[in-house]
């Protein structure tokens, strides 16, 4: 990744944002400050350049001496790495208000789970505006029961009169509106976090044996032992298809891939494991096609990183991976939860002769370049600062 922030001219197909009044004050709060570097970081710099002031509001990592390197203030605060507990919420709406009190925002933009339900909360009965993002659903959607009826009804309260709702692909925007957790005049669909398509540029197809290549961090919930289980599969009928997976072990996750399954596939010639790494570009080049098995998604960045720099997908069939990957244009979609139908797609793939791998990563590359560059939300995040900040009868 670039340590500067990406350019934010728009581009000739996007429509000019109203800008709303300089000066604001702008919270942006996450459960980590990593997630706005890695995601936001473009939205940072627009509205720096816009003339208003951004702090950060997250527990402190790595990442905010480069948040503050672009301009942007920090303030730390605790929240747990772990998925949703409703019995942290009235500790973690405390903390929000006293935070909205303190720094006295002109608006707060909220991303990940636990920020957009406690802070939001904590918003409304502090008189700020909030506008969250929905970037996916997380463990408690997936999993059902208890935890998905607590969350739903957080969420129903959490979103109760707030101006906007960003969700990062239709069929979650939709879920809301069906359960009432969001109503049809606030929810709005964003492309994903954009991408800066001059940053993942087209990069060609390597010669030699294909390779899969895996970017997710290691949970299950992600599909990766679908993603070994296929890789078992075809490893037995052709030795010359290599499986990669890229990203970071140990996660705080109920389905966290343990490092003893990741040392099994190892030793058992699966997978070819590549550590974790801030920059996936050459790692994406290397590869014949980014393969992401997930259970559900908002937007899953490391697939429309992979198609920017146009390399074919192969994705599982749900909310979020299914507005990327157009199934058999872009690359092939397969049943979630389900090693041998991945399996399938991966022999499809494989089955394709040189050109039609590149025509199918040039048509993924036009894809993002038309639906998901990150100028279009940014100006979506201008229009709902100008609606919320301007007077009524401006």
């Amino acid at each position: 990744m670039t340590d500067t922030p990406p350019a934010v001219a728009l581009t000739h197909d996007i429509a000019p944002a109203r800008l709303p009044a300089r000066g604001l004050h702008v919270v942006m709060t996450a459960n980590t400050a990593w997630n706005i570097w890695n995601f936001r970081r473009a939205l940072v710099g627009a509205l720096l350049e816009d003339g208003h002031r951004v702090t950060i509001l997250s527990p402190e990592d790595d990442s905010v001496g480069q948040l503050r390197g672009l301009g942007a203030g920090f303030r730390p605060i605790s929240i747990s790495a772990k998925g949703l507990n409703p019995a942290e919420g009235p500790g973690l709406f405390r903390a929000y208000r006293a935070e909205w009190h303190a720094l006295a925002p002109d608006c707060v933009l909220g991303f990940t789970i636990k920020p957009n339900l406690f802070g939001a909360m904590a918003a409304r009965a502090a008189g700020v505006p909030f506008i969250p993002n929905v970037t996916g659903l997380g463990t408690a959607f997936l999993t059902g029961g208890v935890l998905q009826f607590a969350a739903e009804r957080l969420y129903s309260h959490a979103f109760r009169k707030l101006p906007v709702v960003f969700f990062q692909n239709a069929d979650d925007r939709d879920l809301f509106i069906a359960r009432k957790l969001a109503g049809a005049g606030q929810a709005r669909v964003l492309p994903g976090s954009g991408v800066d398509t001059a940053h993942f540029m087209p990069a060609p197809l390597p010669e030699g044996p294909v390779v899969f290549l895996m970017i997710s961090r290691l949970i299950g919930d992600k599909g990766v032992r679908e993603y070994a289980h296929a890789a078992r599969i075809l490893r037995a009928e052709r030795s010359d298809a290599e499986f990669r997976l890229l990203g970071a072990l140990g996660a705080e996750n109920r389905s966290a891939i343990a490092r003893h399954e990741l040392e099994d596939w190892q030793r058992e010639g699966i997978i070819t494991y590549l550590g974790a790494t801030d920059d996936v570009r050459p790692a994406i080049a290397d590869a014949h096609c980014v393969v992401l098995p997930s259970y559900r998604e908002g937007a899953p960045r490391t697939l429309i990183e992979a198609a920017a720099m146009a390399r074919p997908l192969i994705a599982s069939d749900v909310p979020g991976c299914r507005a990327v990957v157009d199934h058999e244009r872009t690359g092939f979609l397969c049943a979630a939860r389900d090693g041998n139908a991945l399996a399938d797609a991966c022999r499809a793939f494989l089955a394709l002769p040189q050109l039609g791998r590149q025509a199918m990563g040039a048509a993924a590359r036009a894809k993002i370049v038309t639906e998901y560059d990150q100028e279009r939300v940014i100006a979506a995040y201008r229009d709902a600062l100008s609606e919320i900040t301007t007077p009524d009868d401006a």
